[in-house]
């Protein structure tokens, strides 16, 4: 039974002809709604996560819960599959259960809160936001366990309620879910604030229906969606082929001895439908990598790749949603059966890019994009200290953008554009460790006639003991590069104790014990390189050496031969140019750095990069049978 929304008043909108600039002034106004909803989250929440990293995300729908602005949108349609209640004004709906919500959000530690915005009875928009909370209980502090094995160990799950009930606070059952949180303050507090940008957007929402009228209101957000789908149709016939295209991509393991994982997706158009299946990916892990990919979320990816791509002034929302049709079977890594654990989903969320990039640019060579930093690596740090206190950090970690056709791939930045880093001097100032270096990490972006973006290395010295946690990938696989581009270099961890010894660790990996004096050096994997290496500028290979980006052996990469004051030597840049582009043979659209089967015999060759107790490297290719029987057993 679907959920029953209240009004008393039931009076039908009227479809208003409206002149444009009128719409121009409706859409920008609820642009700057979007931007002001930020605004309030970020000064008022506490968690670094939120506050400083910006790890949240608004949303303005119209009234059938179509986003309209915002950034990562399409909640509406799974909350409202899920959840059988009415919806009266002053309500403010509160959910982190992503199987409540066909993965609308996806993994318990997104708090989503949706508002419906009420003008005279009616029901004429939607407020939403979302925020990653630093900590909801579960089995290891940050709520992000790599070996769950059910969604009941990463913490409290809350099905869509209602956290407002025509305007009161329900404090019980607020209480009840902070009383399941080992921050409870800051999570206080972010909700706090994520109900701040609620009234924000609604109080925009009414400004803007008092201005220009209720029904003009209204029809300027169905056309504002009508515009979206007339402009992401054209692209899509111009994009998407007929003829089916295929791709694949990896996640390196599941942190429990299993991978790689295989994502496999198909690309093909119908009319106006481009139809993505996912048919050939691999079965749900054992362990809490599974990403319950929502099929409106996946469409919202796409749009917002193809804007921007083609036309960044095309207001990104959810009009052209039914041109796409999205098929994900049952059973696998994207599409888990409850209660498979979530909780580590962010590295195959960030893969769906580049499977994108990977699909849409065979068509159009020219256009593609290489392979760059798609994930969010996580690093947590916690415990007691000296003074007794509680301390808990969460922070996501910056690499590689990839090569572009535009130009070359930023370095140390992030998957997400909006996300920000966390001040080193907030670190210092709020938890007990020092930041030792901080730079990135030269040679680390794939060579090409536009190079992709270096890693980040960060160096984390402890100065009380305590906990951490590591969450990243592509320790195996490279990010690869594409039209001649070389592969990034891969992610690496390194913990140096404080009596001297080193070691390298996992890449998945929870409860690793430190003490004070020991350090970590979180190393980021950086992006593929874009078109051949080979006709880049020199003076570039040398502008980007002397910046300390590329080391005058990295130039060798390029064909540029510098001397020691990083000047090239013409007449050996021209004879090494012209060896390299005769051994090298025919140059492949994606260069991977090579099979799987040969990356694991390298990995397992370097006796210095294998960490001693690493199960990835025992269980190579375990993962088709567990996995399967997890399934068959769930149906």
């Amino acid at each position: 039974m679907p959920a029953k929304i209240i009004q008393t008043n039931n009076t039908p909108f009227r479809k208003i002809d409206l002149d444009p600039i009128t719409l121009d002034i409706v859409e920008n106004a609820l642009r700057n709604a979007r931007d002001e909803m930020d605004a309030v989250l970020f000064r008022t929440a506490m968690s670094p996560g939120i506050r400083e990293q910006h790890d949240a995300f608004p949303m303005i729908a119209n009234q059938d819960g179509k986003m309209v602005v915002g950034q990562f949108g399409s909640f509406f349609h799974g909350f409202q599959e899920g959840y059988h209640g009415t919806i009266e004004e002053g309500d403010v709906f509160l959910t982190n259960d992503p199987y409540s919500c066909n993965g609308a959000i996806s993994h318990l530690n997104d708090w989503l809160t949706m508002m419906p915005i009420y003008i005279d009875g009616r029901l004429v928009a939607w407020g939403a936001m979302f925020g990653h909370m630093t900590d909801i209980g579960g089995k290891v502090p940050g709520s992000l366990p790599t070996d769950a094995a059910q969604l009941f160990e990463e913490g409290v799950q809350v099905p869509p309620v209602k956290i407002y009930r025509k305007g009161v606070l329900n404090e019980e059952i607020l209480e009840l879910i902070l009383r399941n949180c080992r921050l409870p303050e800051w999570n206080r507090s972010d909700f706090n604030a994520i109900i701040a940008a609620l009234r924000m957007a609604e109080r925009r929402v009414v400004e803007n229906c008092k201005r220009f009228g209720v029904d003009e209101f209204v029809t300027a957000m169905d056309e504002m969606l009508d515009r979206n789908k007339r402009a992401m149709g054209t692209i899509l016939k111009q994009v998407i082929p007929e003829q089916k295209q295929y791709f694949e991509d990896y996640i390196d393991d599941d942190g429990v001895g299993m991978g790689p994982y295989k994502i496999a997706c198909t690309l093909w158009r119908e009319g106006d439908m481009a139809i993505f299946d996912f048919e050939g990916t691999d079965p749900q892990s054992i362990s809490s990598v599974n990403f319950l990919l929502n099929e409106e979320m996946f469409k919202m990816f796409l749009g917002a790749f193809f804007i921007n791509l083609f036309d960044p002034q095309i207001l990104f929302n959810d009009g052209f949603y039914d041109l796409v049709e999205v098929r994900i079977p049952r059973g696998t890594i994207l599409k888990p059966i409850r209660p498979a654990a979530l909780s580590c989903r962010t590295h195959l969320l960030g893969r769906i890019f580049d499977i994108m990039s990977g699909l849409l640019g065979q068509s159009s060579p020219d256009a593609l994009c290489a392979a760059g930093f798609s994930d969010s690596p996580h690093f947590m740090y916690s415990g007691y200290d000296k003074n007794g206190e509680w301390y808990q950090l969460y922070q996501i970690g910056f690499g590689g953008i990839p090569g572009r056709p535009a130009g070359d791939g930023a370095d140390g930045h992030s998957l997400w554009p909006a996300f920000t880093n966390v001040p080193n001097e907030f670190l210092e100032a709020y938890f007990p460790l020092r930041i030792t270096q901080y730079e990135t990490i030269a040679d680390s972006g794939g060579a090409g006639l536009h190079r992709g973006g270096n890693g980040l290395s960060i160096g984390y010295q402890f100065l009380e003991p305590g906990n951490i946690s590591i969450h990243d990938d592509r320790w195996l696989t490279h990010p690869w590069g594409v039209n001649g581009g070389h592969p990034g270099a891969r992610s690496t961890k390194l913990m140096a104790r404080a009596d001297g010894t080193e070691e390298w660790m996992e890449s998945k990996c929870d409860r690793i014990q430190v003490n004070a004096g020991d350090t970590l050096f979180f190393n980021t994997w950086g992006g593929g390189g874009w078109g051949d290496p080979l006709a880049r500028d020199p003076a570039l290979v040398a502008l980007d050496t002397k910046r300390g980006l590329v080391t005058t052996e990295g130039a060798k990469r390029y064909g540029v031969v510098l001397s020691v004051d990083a000047q090239v030597d013409q007449r050996g840049t021209d004879d090494l140019r012209r060896r390299m582009a005769a051994d090298r043979g025919n140059v492949e659209l994606f260069d991977r750095g090579g099979t799987i089967e040969e990356l694991k015999a390298r990995c397992k060759a370097d006796t210095t990069f294998e960490p001693p107790r690493n199960p990835v490297f025992q269980k190579w290719m375990g993962r088709q049978e567990a996995p399967r029987k997890l399934a068959e057993a769930a149906e």
